[in-house]
């Protein structure tokens, strides 16, 4: 999916990670793999946009529905979903589907988010429009009821239970409520500071507080846009190549992936495939591949 994007491409995103030899590399790792295919996008091309405020509302809404019913069958055959975008917004659906699943058995989940942007707007605070700003203030039960509420509740995650890693490009909306709600931001700087082994191990103990584990979502522009050129909003001074690796590494050590997201890879923006070749290992590393 694109539409929750400016920019055009992102929709060819899960094409390119396949491509890149995705199901053969999970395999290779021992696990089962299942290709549930993708989920149904209307191209912009094809669709009235109505909302300025929130581009795209209606359809993005019904993808979302669509993809928290896939999810949450995957955890009921007792798979581990991976999803792959598509523009960020798909996290409204990859989380709605988990959170179901473990709602109905009285847990709930947490959540890490490593990305350049906090992804927090709601279309009152938004400069664009685009719904890509807006996943994870949805999931806080913050925005247009029609992505907060998908799957029938609100919120998916509570903010203590919450984690963005590498951010360094935030809109003041964003700023203002990510204060007011008390989210963990774990800013490029402090990555630098501190050293991303450390982020991580404070990330986990906050995401799997009282939980009964957590998503780990990567949008491709956490990664610095030398490693990674295939993004739609790059931003430069990103994560490295070896921190990219060793942020998820440290994730599927810590035993509380629940499921795994990858998103924002554009072809259209990328050299030779390279940034979804990158998307395979940092996802295989996220399933527990490791160097020895």
């Amino acid at each position: 999916m694109d539409l929750g994007a400016g920019r055009r491409g992102v929709d060819m995103g899960p094409s390119a990670i396949r491509i890149a030899g995705l199901n053969q590399a999970v395999a290779l790792l021992g696990y089962e793999v299942t290709d549930a295919g993708n989920v149904h996008v209307h191209p912009p091309e094809a669709v009235e946009e109505m909302n300025p405020r929130a581009r795209y509302l209606a359809q993005i809404s019904a993808a979302a529905e669509e993809l928290a019913v896939m999810v949450e069958a995957a955890l009921d055959d007792g798979a581990l979903p991976v999803v792959l975008g598509g523009d960020h917004s798909i996290a409204i659906g990859s989380v709605a589907g988990l959170a179901s699943y473990y709602r109905k058995r009285s847990k709930r989940v947490g959540i890490i988010w490593l990305d350049a942007h906090t992804d927090v707007n709601t279309p009152e605070t938004s400069p664009s429009g685009n719904i890509h700003g807006m996943p994870l203030a949805a999931l806080l039960g913050r925005g247009a009821r029609e992505l907060t509420h998908v799957a029938g509740f609100a919120p998916k995650v509570l903010p203590e239970n919450t984690v963005i890693i590498g951010a360094r490009s935030i809109d003041p909306g964003e700023r203002e409520l990510l204060r007011s709600m008390g989210i963990r931001v774990f800013t490029m700087s402090e990555v630098d500071e501190r050293g991303m082994a450390d982020v991580i191990a404070e990330a986990v103990e906050i995401a799997s507080l009282n939980t009964a584990g957590l998503h780990v979502t990567m949008d491709m522009d956490f990664i610095d846009p030398f490693y990674a050129p295939g993004v739609g909003t790059p931003e430069r001074g990103g994560a490295t190549y070896r921190e990219s690796h060793l942020a998820m590494e440290k994730i599927a050590d810590s035993g509380h992936v629940l499921s795994v997201e990858l998103t924002e890879v554009n072809p259209v923006f990328d050299t030779a495939n390279q940034t979804a070749l990158l998307a395979v290992e940092v996802i295989l590393s996220a399933l527990g591949k490791k160097i020895l």
